[in-house]
């Protein structure tokens, strides 16, 4: 069955998530996702908040930019939130955006390569293992985490490009899709991610979690445009949703069919109820994508 999820964006203040959480776990939402934009909220500390004020929902990152951060910072903060909350962190790595990275003096000349090194290193020190690298951007000398999680835990890493998206099927337990994904490029996604499991020998699951820019309520249709445009992908055809939960739920189900296996509804960056939006996705759609 595909997982239902929303976004808390952190277009909003901070001091806004400790209500947006709470709600989305008393109204059984599956997944709560945060974001780690520049400048905006830092990815570990929401996550570690949100999940300290919930009891069920699963929290999702999506996504760390691997450039801000040494793998084993990442590994650390990784480990604690999978031993403080087993089963309920999902958290996703990827290229950043490349200008913000630029921005604080992070920029990769080769995003693909950190990525994959970061990748590496980060699911062997989750797993336990004691590592030294000698790569391009990772270097460990003789590392290994005190606290790895208990059991075997998932990491996801964002991806667009066709050279990314095999990547993670070579190197990660899941791809996370952006919002300018339509059902046919989460299919394609999909064959090339294939394509990278294959070239890996990687038999195991690999799950696919694409967010859905969605509007519901007075205007939805005028804000939906809105952001398209803003974006750039106005003429991009099934991008996005607006409407009623009919509608959303449909549109999930497009999705889910083309091969995702978690849908996260991505309310628009002037979304004027968020914990509206959240109660709508858990108590209107979910039970019309069920």
């Amino acid at each position: 069955m595909t997982r239902l999820g929303a976004v808390f964006r952190p277009q909003l203040p901070p001091e806004r998530l400790k209500a947006v959480a709470r709600l989305a776990d008393d109204a059984g939402l599956e997944e709560l996702w945060l974001w780690e934009d520049c400048f905006r909220e830092g990815g570990f500390s929401t996550a570690a908040a949100a999940l300290a004020w919930t009891e069920r929902v699963r929290v999702g990152v999506g996504l760390l930019p691997v450039p801000l951060r040494n793998v084993a910072i990442t590994a650390m903060e990784a480990a604690a939130l999978h031993r403080m909350f087993p089963g309920r962190a999902v958290l996703g790595v990827g290229h950043g955006v490349q200008d913000w990275m630029g921005q604080v003096g992070a920029r990769a000349e080769s995003p693909l390569t950190l990525l994959r090194e970061h990748l590496d290193a980060l699911r062997a020190l989750l797993r336990g293992e004691r590592l030294t690298v000698r790569g391009r951007y990772v270097k460990l000398d003789d590392v290994a985490l005190d606290w790895p999680p208990q059991g075997a835990v998932e990491v996801l890493a964002g991806a667009t490009g066709p050279r990314t998206l095999r990547l993670t099927g070579e190197a990660a337990d899941g791809t996370i899709l952006t919002s300018a994904t339509t059902p046919d490029g989460v299919r394609r996604a999909r064959q090339l991610i294939d394509e990278g499991r294959e070239a890996a020998g990687n038999a195991g699951p690999h799950q696919v979690v694409v967010y859905l820019l969605t509007a519901t309520g007075a205007a939805a249709a005028d804000r939906l445009r809105a952001e398209l445009v803003a974006e750039g992908l106005e003429s991009v055809p099934e991008l996005g949703v607006a409407g009623d939960a009919k509608a959303v739920a449909e549109a999930v189900r497009r999705f889910a069919d083309a091969g995702a296996d978690t849908v996260v509804l991505q309310p628009t960056g002037d979304e004027p109820d968020p914990e509206g939006f959240v109660r709508f996705a858990a108590e209107e759609v979910r039970p019309l994508v069920k």
